[in-house]
């Protein structure tokens, strides 16, 4: 009689351990389907109850500003690629950057994809301190001419569309008689500026080292935060930026911008 009891104990505190552990593992997957979990997007209203992740200050931000019900569905980032890695964590529904960046990051990461189709085109251009008109007009009339001779479809050819056709290279013989141009940007943003090991390059790196040859200039280039950029010119310590920055009504308040030299759009990243 004791010996049934004992193995009767066993068989309860086992059975037991077994409902506890389900309970457990069951509890822990449905934890990893909620942060797995994948929406919809057909449409820019299809955006306004989600939480969604930008690179502060860019386009995307000030785009979904006004797509979004509550501020709080906004979350910032300093770099696009901090955005793309709370995507992947399931921490965002989604994010929304510039069409070129988010084929490289689409590139790396199998487990996202890009809806394209939601956003207007929108132009590049660089930017001036407010009321420079003089280095504005310089900007521009260097970019016409490399678009007339090519040289602009070249650069931005060789990044997005044939890599390594073309290498920019300054001209034998170049002089830098008029000192130099300190141009702010944001380097997380592969193709148009990125690192390789210690010097920023990349699409605008190319055109505005082509344009401050053209113009006599030696180039610096300073890294910073991309909502830096604009402050940063206005200051002074920066003479132009270069960052596929879009000219928009707002960053108009604050800037001047020479003729755009590219097209792009924004492009919403979500988990497959």
């Amino acid at each position: 009689m004791k010996a049934w009891k004992k193995y009767a104990s066993l068989f309860l505190a086992g059975t037991m351990m077994v409902s506890m552990a389900a309970c457990g593992g069951e509890k822990k997957e449905d934890k990893a389907d909620d942060s797995a979990a994948k929406v919809e997007i057909t449409s820019q209203e299809d955006l306004a109850d989600l939480t969604i992740g930008v690179q502060s200050g860019t386009t995307g931000d000030l785009t979904c500003s006004d797509i979004v019900k509550e501020d709080s569905q906004m979350q910032r980032f300093p770099k696009g690629a901090a955005a793309v890695q709370a995507l992947k964590a399931g921490k965002l529904d989604c994010v929304v950057i510039d069409s070129q960046p988010a084929a490289k990051f689409v590139e790396a990461n199998d487990d996202l994809k890009v809806i394209e189709g939601l956003f207007e085109e929108e132009q590049y251009a660089l930017a001036v301190k407010k009321g420079n008109t003089e280095l504005k007009d310089k900007l521009s009339s260097a970019l016409k001419e490399l678009k007339e001779d090519g040289t602009l479809d070249k650069i931005i050819n060789n990044y997005v569309g044939d890599p390594g056709s073309y290498v920019y290279e300054t001209p034998e013989g170049t002089e830098y008689p008029n000192g130099k141009l300190v141009m702010a940007t944001n380097a997380e943003f592969e193709p148009w500026e990125y690192y390789e090991g210690d010097s920023v390059v990349g699409i605008d790196a190319d055109i505005s080292k082509a344009i401050c040859d053209r113009l006599g200039y030696e180039l610096e280039i300073q890294d910073m935060e991309f909502d830096s950029i604009l402050p940063t010119i206005a200051s002074g310590k920066a003479d132009f930026g270069a960052a596929g920055m879009t000219v928009t009504e707002e960053r108009l308040e604050n800037a001047d911008f020479s003729d755009t030299y590219a097209n792009a759009t924004q492009v919403v990243i979500v988990r497959k």
